[in-house]
């Protein structure tokens, strides 16, 4: 089974930023320990910053990957481009977010992604991603 994580704006600096929202460890650091939590599965990672690629890495492996895990970050709430991207491509896509965003700013709750994704699963620190990729294998 593959599955890629990709991650949007300004989660290159987990373990930097807001500590008391995002905790202290590095996305690197978490997705050494959690590959080999899921040996059956070939699991990747992509990163940016910016909403064109995101797009495009949807569109790379919106096909012929089993599932993607996304968390879009800010771009959740503001980009019809990355809802589109999703609704496009035939791969199944989990929505995730460290995050409680209910919790957080009005703007936060509202996401372009939900209504096309499989699912969407926030608020559960880092475990949201081992989350996501356990609703893959059920």
């Amino acid at each position: 089974m593959k599955i890629i994580i990709i991650n949007g704006p300004n989660l290159n600096l987990l373990g930097k930023r807001e500590p008391q929202i995002y905790g202290s460890e590095s996305f690197e650091d978490y997705f050494n320990l959690l590959k080999p939590r899921f040996p059956q599965v070939d699991l990747t990672y992509f990163q940016s910053n910016i909403e064109g690629e995101l797009i495009d890495k949807l569109h790379e492996v919106g096909f012929t990957f089993d599932g993607v895990i996304l968390n879009a970050a800010a771009y959740t709430h503001t980009s019809v481009g990355l809802g589109d991207a999703v609704k496009a491509i035939a791969t199944p896509v989990v929505e995730v977010h460290i995050s409680n965003t209910h919790q957080r700013e009005e703007f936060r709750q509202v996401s372009y992604i939900a209504p096309v994704a499989k699912g969407v699963i926030l608020g559960f620190g880092m475990q949201s991603y081992d989350l996501a990729i356990q609703s893959f294998l059920l």
